[in-house]
């Protein structure tokens, strides 16, 4: 009964897991849905690049576990801190308002502390770098009323 489907996979040159690299398939990629920090804003390079940062929190779930009174502590939030460098999407990135609710991807990379670099600089730490790719407005944040004094 299995005795086609043993000798096709016999004679497959692909291996499920292998130690050789495999650069075409290799992915680093976050997913994030969160709020806007704050207005998306423009920022150049040293080569005078126009790039656009922004920051979505997200909020840690589960929450923690209950402590020893019973009482759970209050859900912690995260901070991702995400640069484009797409012409077109920072265009479109620049009209999005603080509080919107965001799903993005973004391409992460980690880099590591240069060897000789002072620890309380950012050259000597470890840092986490993510890339913009695409977002999405799931919400846009609430108009708040003009009060009249």
């Amino acid at each position: 009964m299995f005795g086609p489907i043993r000798i096709a996979a016999s004679r497959s040159s692909v291996r499920a897991f292998s130690t050789t690299s495999s650069r075409a398939a290799d992915l680093a990629k976050l997913t994030l849905i969160g709020h806007l920090t704050k207005d998306p804003e423009a920022r150049l390079t040293k080569n005078e690049k126009e790039y656009v940062v922004y920051t979505v929190a997200t909020t840690n779930y589960p929450p923690p576990p209950p402590d020893a009174n019973g009482e759970r502590p209050p859900t912690a939030s995260t901070f991702h801190r995400v640069l484009s460098f797409q012409e077109h999407s920072n265009r479109y990135l620049q009209t999005l308002k603080k509080g919107s609710r965001v799903y993005v991807e973004a391409g992460f990379e980690l880099r590591e502390p240069e060897p000789n670099a002072d620890p309380t600089t950012p050259q000597g730490q470890r840092q986490i770098f993510l890339r913009h790719e695409t977002i999405r407005v799931l919400n846009r944040p609430r108009a708040e009323p003009e009060t009249e004094e």
